[in-house]
């Protein structure tokens, strides 16, 4: 007769666990894809990060993309949103309020109020807040789905 070692059940305990949460994460339904919505200011909570605080307004799929994300980031003066990076979504920053530069093709560019810029696919890029008070921007990026 073989016998089942506490180390035996303990094995086959975690093989069960691991296989009914990748079931369960393959059978949670997908993120509803985003209808016609209004967003206003004053319902999305500023909530405090290092540098200022952030308003997060979307963050979904669309009928044609696979992640359209909206927020509004208020940076403190003299700060930098984060370090020079690149990532593969595209993205657009329109400054609401505020001084600041930011970094396209290796060279520092001021942005008046009402400016945009478009941060292309895996192009260096970065924010700062070069006034002496805060700046204000929205950001708009997305995602298009994998294979288009």
């Amino acid at each position: 007769m073989t016998r089942i070692s506490s180390r035996d059940l303990v094995v086959a305990s975690l093989a069960a666990a691991v296989t009914l949460t990748v079931a369960a994460a393959a059978q949670s339904p997908a993120p509803a894809v985003q209808r016609s919505v209004v967003l206003d200011w004053n319902a999305m909570p500023a909530k405090p990060t290092d540098v200022g605080s952030v308003r997060q307004f979307l963050r979904a799929p669309t009928a044609t993309l696979s992640e359209l994300e909206i927020h509004v980031t208020t940076l403190k003066a003299g700060l930098a949103s984060h370090a020079p990076h690149r990532h593969a979504n595209e993205e657009l920053v329109i400054l609401k309020e505020g001084e600041v530069e930011v970094l396209v093709h290796g060279t520092w560019t001021r942005m008046g109020v009402g400016s945009i810029v478009l941060n292309a696919s895996n192009e260096e890029h970065a924010l700062r807040n070069v006034g002496t008070g805060p700046a204000t921007y929205h950001v708009i990026n997305w995602k298009v789905p994998e294979g288009k």
